[in-house]
């Protein structure tokens, strides 16, 4: 039995980024659940089909389409393609990323536009891309972005997830003023530790990692992304219509047990970091 009503987002339909893996999935299923349509993107047709299919044993069929957020135009046709297939988008939620641990000084510009450019660059397409069609339409909206504990408090060895994601959560808060008069709703998570197939491959690459992890965090485990899903639900639903702007940390106190959720990897070697990076180019 879960904590919400079962038609707490009954028809809202609601647009997730990266929507086919990790968190993305497990918070559409849960809106799925609460009786939302769901739209999902990423890039890869296959994964999306195959979650999509999935996902619709949850409630209405998801619909689902390949878009790489880095492309203006791909994120513009997405956006086109949802409306017309659902008559309207009610929700946004920016929640594809990318992000792997190194040395700042390894980086190679390449390297750090993989991240901005997903993260930060994405995240502003798809969020004027729906909000001028709200405020052209003369319709109210939640946008929910995904951060992360480092957002606010910087990170080293994740510089450039942590330059992007400060970027977000500075887009949050800046249009929580600017674009409320509209009636659109800026809200954000900021996550701890929550393993993910994809994430942890490239952020916690053995078991020695994953336990330096855990034993920062002063509830002594991970998160489990029921608990982000059902804070996601709350605050895209009606009952949180006067949160606006803020960010919701949830990470089992680890931000306060000591700011840059990285900085510790200033022990490991040259040598390991060889090693290390063979296990984290291409993930498991």
């Amino acid at each position: 039995m879960g904590p919400f009503a079962k038609d707490l987002l009954r028809d809202k339909v609601v647009l997730i980024t990266g929507g086919a893996t990790g968190l993305g999935k497990a918070m559409g299923e849960k809106f799925l659940k609460l009786g939302a349509k769901l739209a999902i993107c990423g890039r890869r047709e296959d994964v999306l089909k195959a979650a999509a299919e999935e996902m619709s044993s949850y409630g209405h069929a998801v619909y689902f389409k390949s878009c790489d957020v880095r492309d203006p135009a791909q994120v513009h046709e997405l956006v086109e393609e949802v409306e017309q297939h659902y008559g309207g988008i009610d929700v946004l939620v920016n929640n594809a990323a990318g992000n792997f641990i190194s040395p700042t000084e390894r980086l190679s510009p390449r390297a750090v536009d993989a991240v901005l450019n997903i993260v930060l660059h994405g995240t502003f397409y798809t969020t004027l891309e729906v909000g001028k069609r709200w405020i052209e339409q003369g319709i109210s909206g939640t946008m929910l972005n995904i951060v992360t504990t480092y957002a606010s408090t910087g990170s080293g060895y994740v510089v450039p997830s942590a330059a992007a994601k400060a970027g977000v959560l500075a887009l949050t808060r800046s249009l929580a003023v600017e674009w409320a008069p509209y009636g659109i709703r800026q809200v954000a998570i900021a996550p701890g530790p929550f393993p993910t197939e994809g994430a942890w491959s490239r952020l916690s690459p053995t078991p020695e990692f994953e336990q330096k992890m855990i034993d920062r965090i002063p509830l002594a485990r991970v998160g489990d992304k029921e608990e982000l899903s059902n804070l996601a639900a709350y605050l895209i639903s009606d009952y949180a219509g006067y949160i606006n702007g803020d960010v919701i940390t949830i990470d089992g106190g680890e931000w306060l047990q000591g700011a840059g959720q990285f900085n510790e990897l200033a022990e490991v070697t040259e040598e390991q970091w060889d090693e290390l990076a063979k296990l984290t180019r291409h993930g498991k």
